[in-house]
């Protein structure tokens, strides 16, 4: 029998960054000035992807550092950065000191894998180590211990005028436990609640090869238990969802048609698994907060999280991202039994 519903206790948002190549400070400055709209509107989490040679975000390590002196509450999370691109112990220190800066509000989300096209890009990336880089979560097991304090080096004291740590510096207690693995896969979602990090689930999940129809809501559910009969806290394990939600309570006429259009366009590939990897993709949710909160609550994986990301689409502009937000908080999230946070 499916769950009661759990009332929404944290609301997010998830958004790309994109940018103008023309003119790049613009799309980073609008990106800051939506996390700060979050912010006013009670949202708990910002989070931005990354994306590497695009016209979005692909540091975004350093886009949150700006955007923590530019907030006091909201968290701030990466969803996700793809290891691949990273070496683990420079990627600890940067994290650490976001963290500090921001005063423990970073929520570092990581995957695993080679880099997208990596046959191009390999000479410029690893020139010299490209057929012996591991890629998998030996990757993201090695970040952990960084981050969590354990020895990076043999080596620690006093030489000369410098002092020496073994662990990476700054140290910062709490992140380790703000770690995320954004994963699609039952191995994944193992992996991450036997390391005791925390689950992110978004809008595409693998098939896998089972027999009839996929179903994504249910292979979803079947990733958040897996997650959680493994993690060590059990049901309180975290795992927040990110589905594209778009509600259109205030949007005009025109805003309606486009973000219809959009669903619409996208539809398509939802109907079956996508790729060699048998991708599944979940439809986008789009229209009033009512309607969309029904459609939430009928939802087999949301009824068993009580932590949310909705993702902002990739394409829309300034002001539509205001609009739903906008939405979101007024409209969407109390429908599902949310509440702002309180400045």
């Amino acid at each position: 029998m499916p769950s009661t519903p759990r009332p929404l206790r944290r609301l997010g948002f998830l958004t790309i960054g994109l940018f103008d190549a023309a003119d790049p400070a613009r799309g980073h400055e609008s990106t800051l000035e939506i996390i700060e709209l979050g912010e006013r509107l009670g949202f708990d989490s910002a989070w931005v992807r990354h994306r590497h040679l695009q016209y979005g975000i692909s540091s975004p390590v350093a886009v949150l550092a700006a955007a923590s002196q530019r907030t006091r509450r909201i968290e701030l999370g990466t969803a996700v950065i793809p290891l691949g691109w990273e070496n683990p112990l420079r990627l600890a220190e940067d994290l650490a000191t976001v963290d500090i800066l921001s005063g423990g509000r970073l929520n570092p989300g990581v995957s695993v894998g080679p880099p997208m096209h990596y046959a191009q890009v390999k000479d410029a990336l690893y020139p010299d180590t490209a057929d012996a880089e591991d890629f998998g979560y030996e990757r993201v097991r090695r970040l952990l211990d960084l981050v969590r304090g354990e020895p990076a080096t043999d080596f620690s004291g006093v030489e000369g005028f410098e002092v020496f740590s073994d662990v990476v510096q700054p140290h910062s207690p709490g992140l380790g436990r703000r770690l995320w693995y954004g994963g699609g896969s039952l191995g994944s979602a193992r992996w991450a609640g036997e390391h005791g990090m925390n689950f992110l689930t978004s809008s595409v999940v693998k098939a896998g090869d089972g027999d009839g129809p996929p179903d994504f809501a249910g292979i979803q559910l079947s990733h958040i238990r897996e997650f959680r009969a493994h993690h060590p806290d059990g049901e309180a394990a975290r795992v927040s969802q990110g589905l594209v939600v778009i509600p259109t309570d205030s949007a005009s006429p025109e805003q309606r048609a486009r973000y219809a259009a959009y669903a619409a366009e996208r539809l398509p590939r939802t109907a079956s698994p996508q790729g060699p990897g048998r991708l599944l993709f979940a439809p986008d949710l789009v229209g009033t907060s009512e309607e969309i909160a029904a459609r939430l609550h009928a939802h087999a994986a949301f009824r068993e999280v009580d932590e949310v990301a909705f993702a902002l689409p990739f394409t829309f502009g300034h002001e539509d991202y205001v609009q739903i937000l906008t939405d979101m908080a007024t409209k969407l999230g109390p429908a599902l039994g949310w509440r702002p946070a309180a400045d």
